[in-house]
């Protein structure tokens, strides 16, 4: 379970989230959602330490977060950023081994191989494993980089908005594989996403983030009703349901 208690944070004088407090328990997907600026990138930054609490306190399975060893919180944290960044000359396969360094520390056993060849399978890389990746698409990078985060064999696994380039094929594809990751392997998602209606039809649970608040939280039901979406996106949207699933006509 991940546990965040009271949790604030301030670049200069602007506040960028106000009093954070959440659990989020073992297993399935939740989405992160809201306007831009909200504090959603931010929070996730928080719960994987790559920057410092200010004031509260985050624990992982127990583990408070500023106080574990880097090697020891990642492996039970991947966590894929948004600004990614990879030398032009690094191939998809070596890429996604990078993802076993917390376990190999750059000395690939058998093992870590097999674990980096289901990965490649998983997020269909198959065919551009050997490919540079300054050969490849936005979209296909990305979906390399995920593949690095999931070889990391993490039971939590966090991604900032990780449909960024991809299109609207490849993003169903990476959030139908995310979806069967956390159901068949048990994973822990958090997931920052933009578009509503992929946090609808594949998290069990979204949160909404606004003015670096928690301004709603439940399922996707819950969130996905006229009323929450103007108080937190701003504006009046349409809601109907498609074959049991709640989808927003926000683009009218």
């Amino acid at each position: 379970m991940i546990r965040i208690d009271k949790i604030s944070l301030r670049y200069g004088s602007a506040l960028i989230l106000d009093d954070i407090s959440l659990s989020i328990p073992r297993g399935g997907i939740t989405a992160l959602i809201g306007p831009n600026g909200a504090g959603k990138s931010s929070l996730l930054s928080l719960i994987a330490r790559l920057q410092p609490l200010q004031s509260g306190s985050i624990t992982v399975e127990d583990l408070p977060v500023d106080r574990t060893s880097g090697r020891d919180l990642a492996k039970i944290i991947a966590i894929l950023r948004q600004d990614l960044a990879a030398t032009a000359r690094l191939r998809v396969r070596e890429l996604v081994g990078f993802g076993r360094f917390p376990h190999s520390r750059g000395r690939l056993t058998p093992e870590d191989r097999s674990i980096v060849d289901r990965a490649i399978q998983q997020f269909g890389l198959a065919d551009l494993s050997e490919r540079f990746l300054d050969t490849l698409s936005g979209g296909q990078r990305q979906r390399a980089f995920v593949a690095m985060a999931f070889a990391q064999e993490t039971d939590y696994l966090l991604l900032d908005e990780p449909l960024n380039n991809l299109d609207m094929y490849h993003a169903r594809a990476l959030m139908r594989s995310l979806r069967a990751i956390a159901d068949q392997h048990g994973k822990t998602i958090v997931i920052v996403l933009h578009d509503i209606n992929h946090a609808a039809s594949h998290a069990d649970r979204i949160i909404a983030l606004k003015d670096g608040r928690i301004a709603a939280d439940g399922a996707p039901s819950e969130i996905l009703r006229p009323d929450v979406l103007a108080s937190i996106f701003g504006y009046e949207m349409r809601v109907e349901t498609i074959d049991g699933i709640p989808v927003a006509l926000h683009f009218r």
